[in-house]
């Protein structure tokens, strides 16, 4: 089993591109994010060429937007309100031996400050909110996966420069705290540093401010797949689609896929 998760940042724009990504991974389920079309506008046509015959989508016009596709059946799909908004960030489906979700986490605005910058406040109050609800839904002995653009990237070596991005939103000490408490809440294994270990870098962003990203590679690791406890003993492999950020017309964050024995 293949699950991919890509922040595509507009779906009908980059609906091409998806046939690369089923080129290069193969993924039995691709979780998209930030796909900013509203349901009844969203490229239903082109996912069943890519053979994803079962899906479950809810966007919005301009902004944020999830989306889970899949090759093979799914039950039970949820849409979720986090953090008091009805902005189209956190969906669900069960399969017969897990239950998926899709998040988008708010990315926080630039100022790392709740006082002065009310997105920032807000994506704050979205974690803990995962971080309280997720127990709610699911035992400690449930198959669960997550996935989705976090927009933190927490360990030391998930950006290029620590010192520098410490006052920098996606690498504040609070926002690494609060994804912290998150993770621990209910044992969830980052599945991406099960394979990279956490002293070696590893980016799925890089800035589009950056014309020669690859050769500066000024990354962060926002994009994550987390799986329960009972899940770890059948990762398999991972791939960073890092080739991805060259393409025509890109996102600029890459899939990355897990694959579960």
């Amino acid at each position: 089993m293949k699950i991919v998760t890509w922040n595509i940042n507009s779906v009908r724009l980059r609906a091409p591109l998806i046939a690369r990504v089923m080129a290069t991974l193969d993924p039995d389920i691709l979780c998209l994010q930030e796909t900013k079309c509203p349901d009844a506008f969203f490229p239903h046509q082109a996912m069943e060429q890519f053979g994803f015959k079962y899906r479950h989508i809810w966007g919005m016009k301009g902004y944020n937007g999830v989306a889970i596709l899949s090759k093979v059946p799914f039950s039970a799909p949820q849409t979720f309100t986090r953090a008091g908004r009805d902005d189209c960030r956190h969906i669900a489906v069960t399969f017969p031996d897990f239950t998926l979700h899709n998040l988008y986490i708010p990315a926080g605005g630039d100022i790392p400050d709740r006082l002065v910058n009310d997105k920032f406040g807000h994506k704050l109050d979205y974690v803990r909110d995962m971080t309280d609800i997720l127990p709610t839904l699911h035992g400690t002995t449930d198959n669960v996966i997550l996935v989705g653009d976090f927009n933190i990237a927490p360990l030391e070596h998930d950006v290029w420069s620590h010192k520098q991005l410490l006052t920098v939103v996606s690498h504040t000490p609070i926002e690494v705290q609060h994804l912290n408490d998150f993770q621990t809440g209910m044992g969830w294994v980052d599945a991406i540093r099960h394979f990279v270990p956490p002293q070696q870098k590893c980016y799925t962003w890089w800035s589009y401010r950056n014309r020669d990203w690859r050769q500066s590679n000024r990354g962060r690791r926002l994009d994550h797949i987390w799986v329960s406890r009972s899940l770890k003993s059948r990762l398999a492999q991972h791939k960073i689609l890092v080739d991805a950020r060259d393409w025509p017309q890109t996102s600029d964050h890459v899939p990355v896929c897990l694959t579960l024995s």
